[in-house]
Order: C-alpha cells, then structure tokens, then sequence
C-alpha cells in the first residue's frame, strides 16, 4: 500500500507542478477533463493517498527511535 501511495503522490505532484508551471493538467488531458468521472476519482485517490502518506511519519520516528536506542 505504501508503494501504491507513493506513486500516486508523485503522479500528483508532476501533475501540479505542471499545472503550475504550464497551466496544463496532464490528468484531465488525458480523461477528458477535470469534471470527467475518470478524472475526479483519480483526484481524490492522490488524495487519499496523501493521507496516507501521513503515516509514513510515525514509521519514519519509530525507525528513528529503534536505531537510537540501539547506540
């Protein structure tokens, strides 16, 4: 799941970034605009994968915390 999470936060973040720079959403391009179906879904799954992706701070302290008490 993690590895699915990430993937969708780079596609968008490539995504703003090139909507940012250039004004051009690549999602909506591709599935017919940013109020088509395929389009919406894809959003919210980045978003949810963003979510997600909160809990990679807990993981990122505990892992800290084990190697910490390990010196």
């Amino acid at each position: 799941m993690d590895i699915f999470a990430l993937i969708l936060l780079i596609v968008g973040a490539l995504n703003w970034g090139l909507v940012g720079l250039f004004q051009f959403d690549v999602i909506a391009a591709i599935f017919g605009g940013s109020a088509a179906i395929v389009s919406r879904v894809l959003y919210v799954a980045v978003a949810l994968a963003g979510i997600w992706a909160l809990t990679f701070f807990g993981k990122l302290m505990r892992r800290r915390d084990e190697r910490v008490s390990e010196q």
